[in-house]
């Protein structure tokens, strides 16, 4: 087992945090914010290690960017390990049913890891990301070992929207009930939780933080670089980031592009990720005659991302209400949109109500709305002042209430109070 010295003078306990969602190596295209509130907390002292899900080429131990990480096999040869990353555990069974197969065995597995870890090692705080399957078998860790340090289930949001059947929702509700603490990301995963719930009193919300980092020369001159690589004339260029599927509007996107670009033939647009219906909206484009216009430019590394929000005019997330009942529950690229000080326009959906206040931090129109859209990308436009206000408001939101920092100081402070509650 690997261990890593805290960055902190002071050892303030050892945490097993358990996951189905981490980087599978660095620089990997999964989503980091697991990995960095790991890297945060140990800053602040305390000693990390998480157990995650195997996958084709990655490594079963390693030191992750600072973090230790032990990783599980659930499926033999590790080519079938196709039921985490690529979009996460929905969208691979939603895509590939065969992927149902693996479950039961990746639940076994999970359990045996995690286990194996409270049975080998001291730790203080067992912290399972997602409900289903990490809080369930959190839960039944729990059990095993006798309740033996505090079990605190964090949810994201798909696990809270997501697997709605009557089995999969008595699952969800024991184990939220069963946790010793349970944190939520947004007002939505909140509201969610507490209706599925209803017995768990202690519910906090606790927004996945994101980097606050001020820009550099470099930085700067790789935005003005970007701009100039891609705006052109009038403008606008618009940026959007994440996952190419259904959910994420993409596709409401391209039809605003098509819209807009009636009335500013200059616009541009960056669409930055990849995912399951990548073909389908490259075609889509085609056929709405957005070849020049519109650029998929694939996975952009997360420490890249800042440059392309700040080259950019205006952030997009035209997320929707997926047909399964998925919502976006928090939306951090456009928190660090705000962040970088560009201007968002976001559907008035899931969690993204709480970071864009309409008026005041940026523009929220309806979801599933190309025209609504293509409305508030002329009106930004047209109003730089509006923009710029925007920029101001949403830089300082951001700073307030979603950095890295805040996000790690408060889950440190829950750790700590469970920590004591226990020790009485």
């Amino acid at each position: 087992m690997y261990s890593t010295e805290c960055q902190s003078q002071i050892r303030l306990g050892r945490i097993l945090c358990v996951t189905s969602n981490l980087p599978r190596w660095t620089g990997d295209n999964t989503t980091p914010f697991v990995l960095h509130l790991a890297q945060d907390l140990q800053m602040l002292g305390w000693d990390i290690t998480v157990i995650a899900p195997h996958a084709p080429a990655a490594a079963d131990f390693e030191l992750l960017d600072g973090v230790a990480v032990t990783r599980f096999h659930y499926a033999w040869p590790d080519t079938w390990q196709q039921l985490c990353y690529q979009g996460g555990a929905l969208i691979n069974l939603r895509q590939q049913p065969l992927n149902w197969l693996a479950l039961p065995t990746f639940i076994a597995t999970e359990w045996w890891a995690v286990l194996r870890q409270l049975l080998m090692y001291r730790y203080d705080i067992l912290h399972s990301h997602w409900i289903l399957p990490q809080g369930f078998i959190g839960m039944l860790a729990h059990y095993a070992t006798l309740h033996s340090i505090p079990h605190i289930i964090t949810a994201h949001g798909g696990d809270v929207f997501g697997l709605r059947s009557g089995l999969f929702t008595a699952t969800k509700r024991i184990a939220l009930h069963s946790a010793n603490a349970v944190t939520v990301n947004s007002s939505i995963t909140e509201r969610a939780v507490r209706q599925l719930a209803p017995r768990q009193q202690s519910i906090l919300r606790i927004p996945m933080g994101v980097n606050i980092t001020p820009f550099t020369a470099a930085m700067n001159q790789h935005a003005a670089e970007l701009r100039n690589q891609h705006r052109i004339g009038r403008g606008p260029l618009i940026v959007f980031a994440g996952r190419l599927i259904t959910e994420k509007g993409v596709g409401d996107l391209l039809h605003a592009l098509a819209e807009v670009r009636r009335e500013l033939p200059d616009i541009r647009a960056l669409i930055l990720g990849t995912g399951q219906e990548q073909a389908f909206f490259i075609h889509l484009a085609e056929q709405l005659q957005l070849n020049n216009c519109v650029t998929f430019s694939g996975w952009i590394d997360h420490d890249q991302l800042p440059a392309y929000f700040r080259a950019a005019d205006i952030v997009t997330a035209p997320s929707r209400t997926a047909a399964n009942g998925w919502m976006e529950a928090q939306g951090l690229s456009v928190l660090e949109a705000m962040a970088v000080g560009t201007p968002v326009i976001a559907t008035a959906h899931g969690g993204l109500i709480d970071s864009v206040i309409d008026g005041q931090t940026g523009l929220l129109i309806p979801e599933s709305d190309p025209t609504a859209l293509a409305a508030a990308i002329v009106q930004l436009h047209a109003n730089p002042d509006l923009a710029a206000r925007f920029s101001l408001a949403g830089c300082a939101r951001v700073t307030a209430r979603y950095s890295r920092s805040a996000s790690a100081a408060q889950f440190s402070q829950l750790f700590t109070q469970l920590m004591q509650r226990y020790s009485r």
